[in-house]
């Protein structure tokens, strides 16, 4: 049986890194992240990106930095980078496509 539900999060996770990357070395608000997602998932609400984003911190794929009016800030960390440009193994919970160019 399909996991639906499995498959939307883990892609909508490597969406995110693909944009927080595009967004180095600056960094990129959750907000824009939402649209970005929305063009994949048009149903996608803030808090399902922000879920998705802290599974990416505790997997210390991405930096957030939280301010005052509670809006977050996202970066990449090192492992992030790394994850997104192919030089480490994928990691399960990422929908990271394979590279099938040799």
């Amino acid at each position: 049986m399909i996991d639906i539900a499995k498959i939307r999060r883990e892609d909508i996770r490597w969406h995110l890194l693909q944009a927080i990357n595009l967004s180095r070395p600056v960094g990129i608000y959750t907000e824009p992240l939402l649209v970005i997602v929305r063009s994949v998932y048009p149903d996608a609400t803030h808090q399902e990106v922000r879920l998705n984003l802290d599974y990416l911190e505790e997997r210390e794929m991405v930096r957030i930095t939280k301010d005052a009016m509670d809006r977050w800030m996202v970066d990449l960390t090192r492992t992030g980078i790394d994850f997104v440009e192919y030089t480490i193994d994928a990691q399960p919970g990422v929908a990271r496509p394979k590279i099938t160019q040799v």
